[in-house]
């Protein structure tokens, strides 16, 4: 993993003015532990909400800054901390962070994590401190050891220096702050199946309403925030409002900056942070380095692999949530992948629809047998078995586990790359469909799904 300077061969360097998630990295990779993270202006927004600052005027500059979730879905994150219940008797409430970081081709939470651990604490702190929540967890992927290791070492450090725990800054507020690793389940990115993880149950998604932030973790008001969203609230504390929308791009409907990457067969991999609106083709060619030589663009994702694939011609789109949505799919979590051109699609989709079965908490039928269909379907085409009628079986599968129709998200995300394969590469599909002499009566291919 890599974390480039903001600006082509590094020419650019990174500042607390444009690039307020990453120009406290070090250059060595190495993390940025409490003395120096004070002495790059750390907890300054921390202390500055405690001391100047209503816990309901947080919530409001959150809210007016436009800060909306960075883990995918783009809800408004200061509309999100408003639903949290007004009524001061209600004594237990729970701040979690998201931090299962299980979409593959996405590793920007890692980064934050492993190189900056008080800048997620200070992020939930001053969160903490806005929705009256006394106790946090960050809900963490289990693979991501380091983090692990680097978070607890963070956390010590704060309550050390009384920035967790009793009586945090001599406010009389108190929040503690644990780090609890889960066992690895893509479904649990979904916010009620991460409460129902952390509880000891099964990640299942819980049916809303009631929403987490009326019944959530163990029966309380609960608020659960992405890492990369966390890590945004400390400079809008700091720095304002103002500041914060001035850093996107003209035309961008999302504010502040993202960080956004490029992988697959590109000159430059990498992890960097962008203003809203900046196009595609800028993060592809100026960033990433377009592609290896003796290897074309033929198709790339722009946000993990729940996202839909979008041709060569679709790079000027702007990222951000709506500039992506005009070229027919969801910015997610705003890490492109690049499919080269030596890609088959019908086997990187095989593989993909593979994953997303594996991954169902099979709760829903949509999922839980519709997901094994498509890979069955997808299998036999690969390999030169498929039948009549097995594309539009699985454009069927596509409409049938779309969004509305299905529990959660889960299978929606999973289908959209599998129709907008379809939809640009049909003849790749239509290659693997055996001669009509040779297909099967339909009566005779049952369908065993979930085998």
């Amino acid at each position: 993993m890599t974390l480039t300077s903001f600006g082509p061969a590094n020419r650019i360097k990174r500042s607390a003015e444009t690039h307020p998630l990453t120009w406290r990295l070090r250059d060595d990779g190495e993390a940025v532990w409490l003395d120096e993270y004070q002495a790059k202006n750390g907890y300054a927004a921390a202390r500055k909400a405690f001391a100047d600052m209503a816990q309901d005027d947080i919530v409001q500059t959150v809210k007016d800054a436009g800060l909306k979730g960075r883990g995918g879905a783009g809800f408004p994150t200061g509309v999100k901390w408003g639903l949290m219940p007004k009524d001061e008797s209600i004594n237990i409430r729970y701040l979690l962070c998201n931090a299962d970081e299980m979409e593959p081709n996405t590793w920007k939470d890692r980064m934050l994590m492993e190189q900056l651990p008080h800048l997620l604490i200070e992020g939930m702190l001053i969160s903490a401190r806005a929705l009256k929540t006394y106790r946090g967890y960050i809900f963490l992927r289990g693979e991501y050891t380091t983090a692990a290791k680097h978070l607890n070492r963070a956390v010590e450090e704060a309550k050390a220096a009384g920035l967790l725990g009793k009586n945090i800054l001599g406010s009389g507020f108190d929040f503690e702050l644990f780090v609890h690793t889960g066992a690895g389940r893509y479904i649990c990115g979904e916010e009620t199946a991460l409460i129902n993880s952390l509880e000891g149950r099964r990640a299942n998604p819980r049916s809303k309403p009631p929403f987490p932030a009326a019944v959530g973790v163990w029966g309380k008001p609960t608020c659960v925030n992405n890492v990369e969203t966390l890590c945004n609230v400390p400079a809008i504390i700091a720095d304002g409002v103002d500041w914060y929308k001035s850093l996107a791009r003209e035309g961008s409907e999302d504010m502040g900056t993202k960080l956004m990457g490029f992988s697959g067969k590109v000159k430059n991999p990498g992890l960097w942070e962008l203003p809203f609106g900046v196009t595609a083709r800028e993060l592809f060619e100026d960033y990433a380095g377009g592609m290896r030589d003796g290897y074309k663009l033929k198709a790339w994702q722009p946000g993990g692999a729940g996202t839909g694939f979008l041709l060569p011609e679709h790079l000027d789109a702007q990222m951000y949530a709506g500039g992506i949505a005009k070229v027919g799919t969801r910015m997610g979590t705003g890490l492109a992948m690049a499919v080269d051109d030596s890609v088959n699609m019908v086997s990187l989709l095989r593989n993909m629809e593979q994953f997303f079965a594996r991954e169902s908490c099979g709760f829903c039928t949509p999922c839980r047998d519709g997901l094994p269909w498509s890979v069955k379907l997808l299998m036999a085409i690969e390999e030169g078995r498929g039948q009549p009628g097995d594309i539009e079986t699985l454009l069927g599968l596509v409409g049938f586990l779309g969004p509305g129709k299905t529990f959660c998200a889960h299978a929606p995300g999973a289908v959209e790359p599998l129709g907008s394969a379809i939809k640009y590469f049909r003849p790749e599909f239509e290659a693997g469909i055996a001669p009509a002499s040779a297909a099967v009566p339909p009566l005779a291919r049952p369908i065993v799904v979930g085998a």
